[in-house]
């Protein structure tokens, strides 16, 4: 019976490693994940807890079994989560600074709280919101890339800010790198209707 409960459990955290590793563009749609062996090898448990981790995202529809090519990651997470921001934004351009506003408060909370206790679950759940903003803050990114050349570096730096101090643990920093590289992207994005959507 215990047996039973623990290999359910490894089953259902290699599906947690692997739905992260789709939310957080690890492999996106359309990639081929590794073979069994290799993820087996990778998460340190038998290849048929993976097989049944891979088969229950399968009847998910989160990922497709193609014979004698492998296992692929579907649409189903990029449409079911980005495509509605990407409408949103685009029939509703006044949002795009409501919606950088919400992630200024959201984003700066889960960095404080990455940093003080940076465990499987709190990541699970931060890399499935992100998942969901992603469409978003590939906009904002690509349409500060466009306007200004130093702004993929600035981009790096906050975001190697923010990760510093997520590792050391310091939280009221992590918020704060956070909070600053919403507020940088706030200043730089293009106001609706100056040109490229951002």
């Amino acid at each position: 019976m215990a047996a039973g409960r623990q290999a359910r459990g490894r089953v259902e955290e290699v599906m947690r490693k692997l739905e992260t590793a789709m939310l957080d563009g690890t492999w996106p749609a359309g990639a081929r994940l590794p073979a069994e062996r290799l993820l087996a090898g990778q998460y340190g448990v038998a290849r048929n807890t993976v097989r049944e981790a891979t088969q229950r995202l399968a009847a998910r529809g989160l990922l497709q079994s193609r014979q004698g090519a492998g296992v692929f990651v579907t649409e189903q997470l990029r449409t079911g989560f980005a495509s509605p921001w990407r409408q949103l934004v685009a029939d509703h351009p006044v949002l795009r600074d409501d919606i950088l506003e919400f992630r200024r408060v959201l984003e700066g909370a889960t960095a404080y709280f990455a940093a003080m206790r940076a465990d499987a679950a709190f990541l699970h759940l931060h890399t499935s919101v992100i998942g969901m903003l992603r469409e978003h803050i590939t906009i904002n990114g690509t349409g500060l890339r466009v306007q200004d050349e130093d702004a993929s570096a600035l981009l790096l730096l906050q975001h190697r800010t923010l990760c510093e101090a997520i590792c050391a643990r310091r939280p009221e920093e992590a918020r704060t790198a956070m909070q600053t590289h919403i507020d940088f992207v706030r200043s730089r994005v293009e106001q609706p209707g100056e040109g490229a959507s951002a």
